[in-house]
């Protein structure tokens, strides 16, 4: 794949084009702030841009501004965005900018190689994923009466594993139910959150919102 990384410090975005590289994949493109990503988007078009959110000069929410504005100069570009906090709303905007391709990793699973290399290519691919972490304090911070009450424990546990990019058949190993299950399970979580079909929508990043937003 085509890479494009955008990340302040040297030494990790030189990691990162490292493990990128001794895993096949061409990046194309590195920059240091914002400006530069999108420049990179514009120009090269890459499979996929890995982002991280805390760029100069302010180092609050540059990185993330730069994806939205790669989002809307080339509409459905895959981003991988890179924190080193969990900031539901920082996850939460750029689902909402296009969910479909679209990746929150926290800093720390760089370290895992396999793990980044899974997201990086389910993001290119057109799938979403949402660190684990980010999840389990989702989880952690959930309030009796949010909208999400009216799912089961199943219900939701099926929902945390989409929100983490899953498939049905990868919650299915995971929970160990039938893939059959799953959908069930899925369905049920579209109906009581009132999804319906439309051609417009997609449903299981609409579930995913809901989930975010609580």
């Amino acid at each position: 794949m085509r890479v494009a990384l955008a990340e302040d410090s040297v030494l990790l975005r030189e990691g990162i084009a490292r493990l990128l590289t001794d895993a096949g994949h061409d990046v194309v493109a590195r920059a240091g702030d914002g400006p530069g990503l999108v420049d990179a988007v514009a120009a090269h078009r890459p499979d996929v841009s890995i982002v991280d959110v805390r760029m100069p000069p302010s180092f609050r929410d540059e990185g993330l501004r730069a994806a939205l504005e790669a989002r809307r100069r080339v509409p459905g570009c895959p981003i991988l965005v890179l924190s080193q906090y969990v900031e539901e709303q920082y996850a939460g905007e750029l689902l909402e900018s296009g969910a479909e391709a679209t990746g929150y990793l926290l800093k720390d699973r760089v370290a895992d190689v396999a793990a980044v290399l899974v997201a990086v290519q389910r993001v290119a691919t057109g799938g979403t994923v949402l660190d684990p972490e980010v999840v389990a304090q989702i989880v952690a911070r959930r309030r009796r009466g949010d909208r999400l009450e009216v799912l089961s424990e199943r219900e939701r546990e099926v929902l945390a594993l989409m929100a983490e990019g899953r498939s049905n058949s990868a919650i299915a190993g995971t929970l160990v139910v039938g893939e059959g299950t799953v959908e069930k399970h899925v369905s049920s979580i579209f109906g009581k959150l009132g999804l319906e079909p439309a051609e417009t929508t997609h449903r299981r990043v609409l579930a995913v919102l809901a989930y975010l937003r609580g």
